[in-house]
């Protein structure tokens, strides 16, 4: 029988959440045109459509709000934030924006433009996206033991170094204007990216001359599998083991609403304080986010972002976080249910392919297990699969993505084992009923970019 580990913490604050009927849940995703991003909070039971800026706060960062400058410029509150990412992350200069994609957009035009491409152990969709507006393209070198969800290796988010060297080759270094590395990643399944793996990476940007960027919205939780999982690491502290990643790249752009357990917050670093770069990243926050002391934030979210870049840190939590993901994983294991496994850092990624074999990808399985699951339980998920992809920029077909998964992402601090036992019952209902599915879905309207926040879906009949 799986064991669920203890929690760091106790509770404080509860908020209430409704229970519905499948009735409820069927109409409500009717008129949601099944797609899980347009269905209403409150008809949601267990939310894990995302864990960005879904967690909760600790009572040191409630606390830390009230402490916020709202000065325009210049305030306490950046130079206490810009204080904690250097001392962790130690680059020269720190630039806070709202959110990752932000600070994609602030980022990527300044490397990136028509005719260049990016390299990533694989994209996630506002990373691909801001790639793309900025006029370049996307190229992936992932490991490819991510593509076989049974397969049980350590770091399955690894970056293939030869492929990548194979592209830089074949593209011309010169036209490769960033690298990016995605820590953990993702598209892959929530899997980590070796130290070792960081470092070759690093040798070949070195070798061509290649900017190398990290995504390190979850570079917390990376780091506590590396310290589990690679034996030149484990008697290293989680800071240590970060440092070392970061000392490796050139920049980094963070979505600061995962592993630093705020609800609002972005962060771009440059570890060369004196790089020419750095006026762009400055003028283009000015023109989208706000002045760079500020970068769209509020003073007290950046106090509250200051005390969660500590707190993402500490071992105790770490420990459990990566443990609730082993539980749940465990329980599937039990019940035969496929998922990426090992289990990710951040969620379960259902293995939507092989509940629902019958179905193309182009019929979205992902899609469909994430409506059944809704259906079931009250469970929101998304798709991590070829409807996420979308369409390919220049030829307009439909992307098939390496996986068909249907992401659970766990927001942190926020739920309790009852709510993980509840949501595997209903997963093994669904699981039970698998061959019930004879079609999946069709897309009846899309925008051109990320199209699955918005799209409209219908059921194909017959």
């Amino acid at each position: 029988m799986p064991k669920f580990i203890p929690e760091p913490y106790r509770i404080k604050m509860v908020e209430p959440i409704k229970m519905t009927t499948r009735e409820d849940r069927e109409k409500a995703i009717k008129e949601a045109s099944y797609n899980t991003f347009r269905l209403r909070g409150e008809d949601v039971y267990v939310d894990t459509l995302t864990d960005s800026g879904t967690n909760a706060m600790s009572d040191q960062q409630w606390a830390a709000l009230m402490l916020g400058d709202e000065a325009y410029a210049g305030g306490k509150s950046y130079f206490k934030l810009i204080d904690a990412a250097k001392d962790i992350f130690g680059y020269g200069f720190i630039q806070p924006v709202h959110q990752g994609r932000a600070a994609e957009k602030v980022l990527f035009p300044a490397f990136l433009t028509p005719g260049k491409f990016a390299i990533a152990n694989l994209f996630f969709d506002t990373t691909r996206a801001h790639v793309e507006l900025a006029g370049a393209r996307c190229l992936e070198a992932c490991n490819p033991q991510a593509a076989d969800s049974q397969l049980r290796a350590p770091f399955k988010g690894n970056m293939d170094v030869k492929r990548m060297e194979e592209i830089i080759l074949e593209k011309g270094p010169e036209n490769i204007g960033m690298v990016v590395m995605t820590i953990t990643n993702n598209s892959a399944g929530g899997q980590p990216v070796s130290l070792q793996n960081m470092k070759e990476t690093a040798a070949i940007c070195k070798k061509y001359k290649i900017h190398l960027n990290i995504d390190a919205a979850r570079y917390a939780e990376n780091a506590m599998f590396v310290k589990l999982r690679e034996e030149a690491c484990k008697d290293m502290s989680i800071k240590d083991i970060t440092r070392a990643f970061f000392d490796l790249a050139d920049t980094f752009t963070m979505s600061a609403k995962k592993d630093t357990i705020v609800n609002m917050g972005g962060l771009i670093g440059v570890r060369d304080e004196n790089a020419p770069y750095i006026l762009k990243v400055k003028a283009n926050c000015i023109s989208f986010e706000g002045f760079y002391t500020y970068g769209g934030l509020n003073g007290r979210d950046l106090e509250a972002l200051a005390v969660g870049l500590y707190e993402g840190l500490d071992e105790d939590w770490l420990r459990y976080r990566l443990g609730t993901m082993e539980y749940f994983g465990a329980c599937l294991d039990e019940l035969g249910i496929p998922y990426q496994a090992p289990a990710g850092g951040h969620g379960i990624f259902l293995d939507a392919a092989r509940f629902y074999p019958q179905l193309p990808y182009t019929e979205f399985p992902g899609q469909v297990l994430a409506i059944e699951l809704y259906k079931e339980c009250g469970l929101r998920t998304c798709d991590i699969g070829s409807y996420m992809m979308g369409n390919d920029p220049d030829t307009g077909e439909q992307i098939k993505s390496i996986n068909e998964f249907t992401r659970l992402a766990i927001p942190r601090r926020v739920y309790t084992q009852s709510h993980y036992d509840m949501v595997i019952e209903g997963i093994n209902n669904v699981w039970k009923r698998r061959q019930d599915i004879r079609r999946g879905y069709r897309i009846t309207w899309e925008p051109p970019i990320l199209r699955h926040f918005q799209a409209s879906l219908e059921p194909i009949e017959g």
